[in-house]
């Protein structure tokens, strides 16, 4: 059954998951954190010459309310690590980080004692992108990449007493895992 049946027949038949993912890696919004000097190249990715928007990504915005991918590029310290914590933690779940650069990746050149040696000791990071300063296509790689692992991602589950009930693949609920 391909596309031009659906012309005859008026339906197809797919999974939500598979439905809701698509959508969720279609239309990734950005918040950008540009700490230092790799900010120029993650602002060059929405320029016409790399076009981040042909990803669904061209919408960024500086209200963590509004995002779910943070873009962390720069040089993390210590005192600024609280700050991207904070932010990070008001950004709505399903929500994902990408770590560009060398500096927040590991610390970069600065081995110093103000400097956060990877911003994966304070959050969770999905993607690092390497560079100093990574090129633009290093950040659309990045994006492509979490793209295929948001399309991956199991999303439906039901809500019972707070906790998520995984539905296992063969629809039944007996014997559904749960886990915070």
């Amino acid at each position: 059954m391909g596309l031009g049946s659906l012309q005859h027949d008026g339906f197809m038949t797919t999974r939500l998951d598979k439905v809701i993912n698509w959508a969720r890696k279609n239309s990734l919004w950005p918040m950008p954190m540009g700490i230092s000097c790799c900010a120029i190249e993650m602002m060059a990715t929405a320029g016409p010459r790399f076009d981040i928007s042909r990803f669904g990504s061209e919408v960024m915005r500086f209200t963590p309310r509004q995002c779910d991918v943070m873009i962390v590029a720069g040089t993390v310290t210590y005192k600024m690590a609280k700050v991207v914590r904070k932010i990070y933690d008001q950004m709505p779940e399903p929500k994902w980080v990408i770590s560009m650069g060398a500096c927040a990746s590991s610390g970069g050149m600065f081995r110093s004692y103000p400097v956060v040696q990877g911003i994966d000791l304070f959050m969770p990071v999905d993607v690092f992108v390497a560079g100093c300063p990574p090129r633009p296509e290093n950040l659309l790689r990045a994006l492509l990449e979490l793209q295929k692992k948001i399309e991956k991602e199991r999303t439906i589950g039901k809500l019972v007493h707070g906790e998520r009930i995984h539905i296992p693949e063969t629809g039944a609920t007996e014997g559904a895992s749960t886990s915070a």
